[in-house]
């Protein structure tokens, strides 16, 4: 039985793979100045092989300098939140966690708001952004650790304040911001976008991401262990709060680290996991994996959706509303939401 059970995960997962590739190979396609197949090829084996050109210079700019960079940060942001989702709702045993419930985006959205305010450039943006975010997480855990009683639920009430308090300090901010120039920018990064991606944002992204994401990935079977409570991980020899704290540290790390390069994209942490979960089953060794792909794929496409169905580009964060909240109700009125 349990042959069959991995085999048909493990199959999942495989389609998946699939669908992923595919995705990213149309999404090369599409855009503004499309690139067929068959130039596309040509100019990806041309970095691999000598072979004639025969496709023009502006396609091949087009490709390495704005849909690339596109694409790849689109597939890591959508699997690091998506991940992050997915981990936090089997430590805190909450099927309504999601990457900023300690706060990590709207500690992004304050410092990125701060760097706008002060007329900071995009890379010391990005940089505020990813400090704030981390700072907000850790002020969280601080004010948890001394508060009586429960530590999980000392943590989701302090990360609910310290949003509170972020999200009133970027208000602040919206109100005495430069309503022609800094405002607008402001309200388009608090929308979340991947309109300005650039190779120095995967630079920069890269190596916190792929470290977040090997922890998570090798903690699969404690985050399963974890699910069922603090008492039972015990008696199965697993450090609850030791193993709690590396998942917060690497989810904080990826989700941070998203938010920092991309904006606000809200749902996405939520949606992803209980769709991965209807997929594929509420065991992390498998359900991890398919997170990862599953949010790779789903806001890869809704990117594609943002730069592909208007003349003007709509940000993520609108999108993944407008489809994520309909989504989730279908979720839960079909079947009871599990974690």
């Amino acid at each position: 039985m349990m042959d069959k059970i991995s085999n048909k995960s493990l199959a999942i997962i495989f389609s998946l793979i699939i669908i992923l590739i595919a995705a990213i190979i149309l999404s090369f396609h599409l855009g503004r100045y499309p690139v067929p197949p068959k130039e596309l090829m040509g100019i990806l084996l041309s970095r691999i092989t000598p072979i004639e050109v025969f496709w023009t210079e502006r396609m091949e700019t087009v490709l390495f300098n704005i849909r690339l960079p596109r694409v790849i940060l689109a597939c890591l942001v959508g699997c690091c939140i998506s991940t992050a989702g997915a981990a936090y709702q089997g430590i805190f045993q909450n099927p309504m966690s999601s990457p900023d419930i300690l706060g990590a985006s709207q500690g992004a959205a304050f410092g990125a708001a701060l760097a706008i305010f002060n007329g900071l450039g995009s890379s010391l943006t990005t940089l505020s952004a990813f400090f704030f975010s981390l700072l907000t997480v850790a002020l969280v855990y601080f004010m948890a650790s001394r508060a009586k009683g429960s530590k999980v639920l000392g943590l989701i009430l302090s990360g609910v304040m310290v949003s509170s308090l972020f999200s009133a300090g970027t208000s602040f901010i919206k109100l005495v911001a430069d309503p022609t120039d800094q405002l607008p920018a402001i309200t388009f990064w608090l929308m979340g976008s991947l309109s300005g991606a650039n190779i120095k944002d995967i630079k920069f992204a890269l190596l916190p991401m792929s470290l977040g994401m090997s922890i998570l990935y090798l903690l699969r079977w404690q985050i399963n262990v974890l699910t069922m409570g603090d008492d039972e991980a015990r008696t199965m020899g697993v450090n609850a709060k030791a193993v709690r704290l590396l998942v917060i540290i690497s989810s904080t790390l990826i989700t941070a680290t998203s938010v920092s390069v991309s904006g606000m994209i809200g749902w996405v942490g939520l949606v992803i996991p209980h769709l991965s979960r209807w997929l594929i089953g509420n065991n992390y060794k498998y359900l991890l994996p398919a997170t990862m792909l599953t949010g790779a794929i789903f806001l890869l496409i809704v990117d594609n959706v943002s730069r592909n169905l208007l003349i003007t580009e709509i940000p993520l964060g609108i999108l993944t509303a407008f489809i994520g909240a309909p989504f989730f109700i279908y979720l839960i009125t079909r079947e009871e939401v599990k974690y």
